[in-house]
C-alpha cells in the first residue's frame, strides 16, 4: 500500500481545541465564497438532494404567465376563477448558517490523526468563516451528549469568536467525562434538534456536523419541520478504525458505550465485523437523508480538513492509501 505521512493542522494536538486553531480556517474562506466555488462542491461522499429549501417569502398572486414554474401553481385561486394562478415570492434577503456542532462521547474518538469532535469543529470554523465573509449571520447548537448550548446568529465577528469559544469549552471541558447511557444521549440529541428548530430564522442553511449515532427515527419529525423553509445539510464524521481500517496488530479492550470486549486487530475476521457494522449505520443515515431530501456529505477524521475539501479521492479510500 502507498505510505504516506500525515500532518496534524496548524495549532492543533488533535485532542483538544485552541482559538488558534480555529481562527487559522478564517484564512481559507475567501476561496470558498461561490459562485467561483462552493465547499460543497468539493465534499467527498455525497449524494443529490431534491431539496432546496425555498427560503423564500411569499408576495403576491398573480395570473400565470408562459414561463412560471407550474409547481408555484395556486389550485385554489385557478379553481375558482376557472383561469390558472401562480404563487410569487421574494427572496430573503439573506441566508444565515447554523450548525448543530456534536462533541459527545462518540465524538471524542480518533485513531490516527484527529479526534472526529475535533474534525466537526474545523470544519463549523470554516463554515463560520465563509458565511461571515459573505455577510451573512452565523449560529447554532453545541451538543456535548446531554446538554445543548445556543449561539444566535450573528454577523459579527466578534460574536463569531465567541461561539468558537463556546465551542472549545463544551469540547475540552467533557475531554475527561463518563460515559453515557446511549438512550439518555439519543434522546438529549433530539431535544438539541428541537432547540435548533427554535433557534433558526426561516430560510437558513442548517448544517448538522455528527456521526449521527445518536439518530433515531424520532429526529425524522423535527427534520422534516425543519426542512419546510430551510435547506439542511448532513455533514457525517467517521473514524478509519471505525471502517476496520487502522495500522494496529495487536489485542485491545474497546468499547461502544453498548458492549465492552477485547478485539484482535490483527484478525481479517475483526476488521471486516467493524467494516460492516459501519456499513450499516451509515446505511441508516443515508436513508433518513434520502427519505428526506437531505444533502448527505462525509468526512474522515483520519486526514486534515483542506486536503479532502481539496481532493475527489472518497475519504475511507484516502484512509486506506495512508495505511
Amino acid at each position: 500500500m502507498k505510505k504516506t505521512t500525515l500532518s496534524l493542522p496548524p495549532h492543533s494536538n488533535g485532542v483538544t481545541l485552541s482559538l488558534n486553531e480555529l481562527v487559522h480556517y478564517k484564512n481559507h474562506s475567501l476561496q470558498w465564497l461561490p459562485p467561483s466555488q462552493s465547499v460543497w462542491s468539493k465534499m467527498n461522499g455525497s449524494h443529490q438532494s431534491r431539496q432546496k429549501g425555498r427560503g423564500m417569502d411569499f408576495s403576491e398572486v398573480r395570473q400565470y404567465q408562459p414561463g412560471d414554474d407550474i409547481r408555484s401553481i395556486d389550485w385554489r385561486v385557478t379553481a375558482r376563477t376557472g383561469k390558472p394562478h401562480t404563487k410569487l415570492y421574494s427572496e430573503e434577503r439573506e441566508q444565515p448558517t447554523m450548525l448543530f456542532i456534536d462533541v459527545s462521547d462518540t465524538m471524542r474518538f480518533g485513531s490516527q490523526l484527529l479526534f472526529k469532535s475535533v474534525q466537526a469543529a474545523h470544519f463549523a470554523s470554516l463554515l463560520s468563516w465563509i458565511t461571515l465573509a459573505a455577510k451573512d449571520r452565523v449560529g447554532g447548537i453545541i451538543f456535548d451528549g446531554l446538554s445543548t448550548f445556543d449561539c444566535k446568529p450573528s454577523s459579527r465577528q466578534k460574536s463569531v469568536l465567541q461561539f468558537m469559544q463556546s465551542i472549545i469549552e463544551q469540547h475540552n471541558s467533557n475531554s475527561d467525562s463518563e460515559p453515557l447511557d446511549t438512550a439518555l444521549q439519543a434522546s438529549s440529541f433530539a431535544k438539541g434538534l428541537s432547540q435548533l428548530q427554535r433557534l433558526c430564522p426561516k430560510g437558513s442553511e442548517i448544517v448538522i456536523i455528527s456521526d449521527f449515532y445518536a439518530l433515531t427515527d424520532e429526529c425524522k419529525t423535527i427534520f422534516s419541520q425543519l426542512s419546510k423553509h430551510n435547506r439542511l445539510q448532513f455533514v457525517m464524521i467517521s473514524d478509519p478504525l471505525e471502517q476496520g481500517s487502522t495500522r494496529f496488530n495487536g489485542t485491545e479492550y474497546v468499547s461502544d458505550n453498548k458492549r465492552s470486549a477485547w478485539l484482535d486487530f490483527s484478525s481479517s475476521s475483526t476488521k471486516k465485523a467493524l467494516e460492516q457494522q459501519a456499513n450499516l449505520h451509515k446505511a441508516y443515515v443515508q436513508n433518513m437523508a434520502m427519505q428526506l431530501g437531505i444533502q448527505l456529505h462525509c468526512l474522515s477524521s483520519g486526514l486534515p480538513l483542506l486536503s479532502q475539501l481539496t481532493s475527489s479521492q472518497d475519504p475511507s479510500q484516502q484512509d486506506k492509501g495512508a495505511m
